[in-house]
């Protein structure tokens, strides 16, 4: 089977990279390093095995942070975009499905960690606005 192409990039466009598709679900992981690493609730990610996965530009601009031992979480030096992370020794990285530029085609899944999650985040009943208010 084919997978689509799919793009993604920086915020500041610095670096971007391609992957022929997902091959892991979307999900939402809650866990402490992610939480803190994204500056959010939870982070969107999904595994791409390796040889699905490329640089295409700004590998040079890359900045990495070994989170916990043997991760490796992979950003932009420029912008502070988180892009990717990866355990060397497994065959699949870990996109963040946020940095995409191209619609995946895939709904998440799962949240993960929640044994992390905080108390001040709610689902539900909370206002969803379309745009900033000011």
């Amino acid at each position: 089977m084919q997978l689509p192409s799919l793009r993604g990039s920086c915020l500041c466009k610095a670096i971007e990279y391609q992957l022929d598709g997902l091959d892991m679900p979307i999900v939402h992981c809650h866990c402490q390093t992610c939480r803190k690493a994204h500056a959010a609730a939870f982070a969107s990610t999904a595994g791409v095995m390796r040889e699905h996965f490329r640089w295409t530009k700004g590998q040079d601009r890359l900045g990495s942070y070994e989170s916990s031992p043997g991760k490796f979480r992979h950003f932009c030096s420029v912008c502070g975009s988180h892009l990717m992370a990866e355990r060397l020794a497994q065959p699949h990285v870990i996109v963040r499905v946020a940095t995409l530029d191209d619609d995946p085609g895939m709904t998440p899944q799962a949240h993960i960690w929640m044994a992390h999650d905080v108390s001040w985040l709610k689902y539900e009943a909370v206002e969803q606005c379309p745009e900033w208010q000011t």
